[in-house]
């Protein structure tokens, strides 16, 4: 069970070498019998090829409908900081992420969308989710416009 003490929230925490080196927290949900959705957007999300070696740029949206967890923002911002020396494509970057959160939290639902700046003149978009969102909950779009020259 995660308290307070447990939590990297509130504490000095350097940022993860890696993805996997990142711990999540959870903290239980206040509201748990009520369908919601919770939006993360990361807009300046990096990674690393893995030929390359150059940055990648992404914006990141993650909803979910929690159930019994909800991420806390502060070990989320870290894991997801712990992508920028981390070498992966786009499609495993996003994909991971959406696995991992889903793992960690058990959401009644999950959607991720990767909005992936150019590489070699393609931009390369991934959409991940884990199953039909509940039909009570309102899911706006994810407010990022297909390529257009961002």
């Amino acid at each position: 069970m995660t308290t307070p003490e447990t939590l990297q929230l509130g504490q000095a925490t350097p940022l993860p070498t890696s993805p996997a080196d990142a711990r999540l927290d959870r903290v239980p949900n206040p509201h748990a019998d009520t369908d919601y959705v919770a939006r993360f957007t990361a807009p300046e999300f990096t990674s690393i090829c893995p030929v390359t070696g150059q940055p990648d740029f992404a914006i990141l949206v993650i909803d979910y409908v929690p159930g019994d967890w909800l991420v806390e923002s502060k070990s989320l911002k870290l894991y997801l900081g712990a992508f920028r020396n981390h070498g992966a494509f786009h499609e495993d970057c996003t994909v991971a992420i959406g696995k991992r959160l889903r793992d960690l939290l058990e959401p009644r639902y999950l959607r991720i969308g990767g909005y992936w700046y150019p590489r070699g003149g393609i931009p390369i978009d991934v959409f991940w989710q884990t199953g039909d969102p509940p039909k009570t909950i309102w899911l706006p779009e994810t407010g990022v416009a297909p390529y257009r020259g961002r």
